[in-house]
C-alpha cells in the first residue's frame, strides 16, 4: 500500500473511531456527575429515580442499535456515523442545559441511541475499508478510542468536581460542576461532525447497493432473512461473543468501581485513585492489543481472555472470601482489566465486523450490538443483588464459571479470520 493511500486510510479510520471516543466518554461520565446532579434533581434518596438517571442512555444504545442495521443497509454507513456525530452534540449540550429531571433524561437518551448506533457502525465501517492484512489493527483503533474515551471522563470528573468538604465548592458542583461534565463532550462531538463529511462511503456497501437482488425487489437484508438456516451457525457465534465481553464481568469494575474497592479496604480518596489506574491500565493494554491482534490471532486473544478471566475471577472471589484488603486486591482487579483490555474488548468488535456475510452484515452487525447491549443492561442491573446476596466472593465465582463456559464454547466454535479477506471468511463460515 501506497503511503499516501495507507495515510488516508489511518485518516478515515481515525474519524470513524471517534464514535467510539464519545461512545466512551458518553457511557462513562455520568458516573463522575452522579452525586451532583441527583442532589440538583433532588433524588439522592430516591433509589427509583436514581436508577432510572443511570439506565435511561442504555435504553438509548438498545433503540440506536437496532436502528443501525436497517439505516445503514438502505442509506449507508457514512450518513449513520454522521448520525450519531448528531445525537452526541445534541445531547452532551442539552444534558448539562436542562434543568428538569424529565428532559435530562430525555437529553440522556438520546446521548444513548447516538452510542448505539456508533458501537454498530463504527467497527463495521472501518473493517470494510482496511486491508484484510491490516484489518484487526484497524478495528481494534475503535476499542482504543473507546478505552481513551473512559479515561477522558474519568480524568475530566476528577479535575472538575471540587472539594466536597468546602461549602462553597460543593455548590458549585451541585449547581454547575455535573453540567460542565456533560458540556465537555461537545468539543470532540462537534470535530466527529465535522470530519465525518470528509470520509468516503464504504466500498463494501456501495458493491452492495450496485448488485441486483436475485428477487429483483431489494437490496436490504432484513431480520428473517438473517435468521436463515444458512446463517445460524455464524449468528450464534456472533450473539455469543456480543453477550461474553459484557458478561464476562470486567465492565462492572467501571460501574461500580465504588463497591468493589470499597470492599476491598479502600477509603473514598483510595478509590478515586484506583479507579484511575484501572482507566491507564484498559489504555496501555489496548495499545498492546494493536500489536498482538495481528501476530497472534484473533482465536488465540479471545481463548486467553476467556481462560485469564476465569482464573483471576476465581483468585479474586477466594481473595474476597477470605477477607483480604489491600494492595493484592488492586493488583488483581487491574490483572483482570488487562487481560480485557488486550483480548476481548478488541477482539469482540474485530470479529463481530469480520465474521458476518456483506450481505446481512449490516443487520447482523446491529442484532448482535443489540444483544450486548443487552448483555450490559443485565449486568448491571444484576450486579448490586447479586453482590448482596452471595458476596463479592459468590459474584466473581459466577463470572469465573461463564468466562470458563465461554472458554468451552469458542474453543470449539470460534474460527482463525486474521489474515483473510471478507469475501474468503463469507465462503468459510456461510455453507
Amino acid at each position: 500500500m501506497q503511503e499516501s493511500n495507507k495515510g488516508f486510510l489511518y485518516f478515515i479510520c481515525l474519524v470513524s473511531a471517534m464514535g467510539g471516543l464519545l461512545f466512551g466518554y458518553d457511557w462513562v461520565v455520568i458516573g463522575g456527575a452522579k452525586p451532583f446532579y441527583e442532589l440538583y434533581f433532588s433524588i439522592s434518596e430516591s433509589p427509583l429515580m436514581q436508577g432510572v438517571a443511570m439506565t435511561t442512555a442504555l435504553v438509548g444504545c438498545l433503540v440506536g442499535a437496532m436502528m443501525a442495521g436497517a439505516a445503514a443497509d438502505k442509506y449507508g454507513r457514512k450518513p449513520l456515523l454522521m448520525v450519531s456525530a448528531v445525537l452526541f452534540t445534541v445531547s452532551a449540550i442539552a444534558t448539562g442545559l436542562f434543568n428538569d429531571f424529565v428532559l435530562f433524561n430525555f437529553a440522556r437518551f438520546v446521548g444513548g441511541v447516538g452510542i448505539g448506533v456508533a458501537s454498530a457502525l463504527s467497527p463495521m465501517y472501518i473493517a470494510e475499508v482496511s486491508p484484510a492484512n491490516i484489518r484487526g489493527r484497524m478495528v481494534s483503533l475503535n476499542q482504543m478510542t473507546i478505552v481513551l474515551g473512559i479515561l477522558s471522563a474519568q480524568i475530566v470528573n476528577m479535575l472538575l468536581a471540587r472539594d466536597t468538604m468546602v461549602a462553597e465548592s460543593q455548590a458549585w458542583n451541585i449547581a454547575w460542576g455535573w453540567r460542565w461534565m456533560f458540556w465537555a463532550e461537545t468539543l470532540p462531538a462537534a470535530l466527529f461532525l465535522i470530519m465525518s463529511f470528509f470520509i468516503p462511503e464504504s466500498p463494501v456497501y456501495l458493491k452492495l447497493k450496485a448488485a441486483p437482488h436475485p428477487d429483483g425487489k431489494k437490496t436490504e437484508a432484513g431480520l428473517r432473512e438473517l435468521f436463515a438456516h444458512k446463517y445460524a451457525k455464524v449468528l450464534l457465534l456472533g450473539l455469543v461473543i456480543a453477550v461474553f465481553q459484557q458478561w464476562c464481568g470486567t465492565n462492572v469494575i467501571f460501574n461500580y468501581a465504588q463497591e468493589i474497592f470499597v470492599g476491598a479496604g479502600f477509603n473514598v480518596d483510595g478509590m478515586f485513585i484506583n479507579i484511575v489506574i484501572t482507566g491507564i491500565a484498559n489504555v496501555l493494554f489496548t495499545i498492546v492489543a494493536l500489536y498482538t491482534i495481528e501476530k497472534w490471532g484473533r482465536r488465540t486473544l479471545i481463548l486467553i481472555g476467556a481462560g485469564g478471566l476465569g482464573l483471576i475471577y476465581i483468585t479474586l472471589g477466594t481473595c474476597y472470601f477470605m477477607g483480604m484488603t489491600g494492595m493484592l486486591m488492586v493488583g488483581l482487579v487491574v490483572a483482570a482489566i488487562s487481560v480485557y483490555a488486550m483480548t476481548l474488548g478488541p477482539v469482540t468488535w474485530t470479529l463481530l465486523a469480520e465474521i458476518f456475510p456483506h450481505r446481512v452484515r449490516g443487520i447482523a452487525m446491529a442484532t448482535c450490538t443489540f444483544a450486548l447491549w443487552v448483555g450490559c443492561c443485565t449486568l448491571t442491573f444484576s450486579f448490586p443483588s447479586m453482590n448482596a446476596a452471595l458476596g463479592s466472593s459468590g459474584t466473581f465465582w459466577i463470572y469465573s464459571g461463564i468466562c470458563i463456559c465461554a472458554f468451552i464454547f469458542l474453543y470449539r466454535n470460534c474460527p482463525e479470520t486474521k489474515g483473510k479477506s471478507l469475501e474468503e471468511l463469507e465462503k468459510e463460515l456461510v455453507k
